[in-house]
């Protein structure tokens, strides 16, 4: 499969990023709108986070930025692309089970860091304006993932780049980083604690935890793992109310 990305043109790369990126989006948003609004509570596991009511046009609005921010990520398909076709990283060919799982582990840490380096720098005075388009959605939703300004969509696009410079991955893995990455997205921004008690903590927590930033605006500007705002004092108690 790497051969095969290497060696298309830079429209069909930007083609087939695009239409992976429309899957996971619509995919990952109707299958978690479906288990937080269906089929976990009736069956009595875990709570809606904020009860509050959206407005009428928030779907509508979340999926055309969604539509946008996709548009953008498949565009930017064509950099690791370009990378590679400049010679200046390399794909593993016939990656182990072992090579691709802990590459994956590592990129998942890349993540990690880079969302949270991210978040904090769209919550500055120069660059907020910006990610003020994603907190109209003061209740997170499914569809909230890509819910995007340009600017915004361009640098959490630009995940994969670094890494690659640094080390020859395998395609699996790198493939394997957007699926990651919109998995921890919808899972904080379902508005749903999938837990049996409440506050969950730990990483059972991290959809109370973007919630309560949604909520709040200030705080909380990790994904899944609570450390990076623990280091930096940016940590919201889970026990604070999760609306304004």
């Amino acid at each position: 499969m790497g051969e095969w990305f290497v060696s298309r043109n830079a429209w069909q790369v930007m083609t087939a990023g695009t239409a992976y990126f429309a899957v996971l989006y619509f995919a990952t948003a109707l299958a978690a709108l479906w288990l937080t609004r269906v089929a976990l509570p009736r069956i009595g596991f875990g709570r809606t986070l904020d009860p509050r009511e959206l407005p009428a046009d928030q779907y509508r609005r979340e999926i055309a930025q969604a539509c946008v921010s996709i548009l953008i990520f498949g565009a930017g398909v064509v950099f690791p692309w370009a990378i590679l076709k400049l010679g200046w990283a390399s794909l593993t060919p016939d990656p182990s089970a072992v090579r691709v799982a802990a590459e994956v582990a590592a990129l998942f840490l890349w993540n990690e860091l880079h969302f949270y380096a991210c978040h904090r720098l769209l919550h500055t005075r120069v660059l907020r304006r910006f990610h003020a388009d994603h907190h109209r959605s003061h209740v997170p939703t499914p569809f909230s993932t890509y819910a995007f300004h340009p600017v915004e969509a361009l640098l959490l696009g630009s995940v994969p780049l670094v890494p690659m410079l640094l080390h020859d991955f395998s395609f699996e893995a790198l493939l394997c980083l957007p699926v990651l990455s919109i998995l921890l997205n919808v899972l904080g921004h379902a508005n749903y604690e999938l837990s049996r008690s409440a506050p969950a903590r730990g990483l059972l927590g991290a959809s109370r935890r973007h919630a309560l930033h949604h909520a709040r605006y200030h705080g909380n500007y990790g994904f899944l793992l609570p450390v990076f705002d623990r280091l930096s004092g940016t940590q919201i108690d889970g026990d604070a109310a999760t609306h304004r």
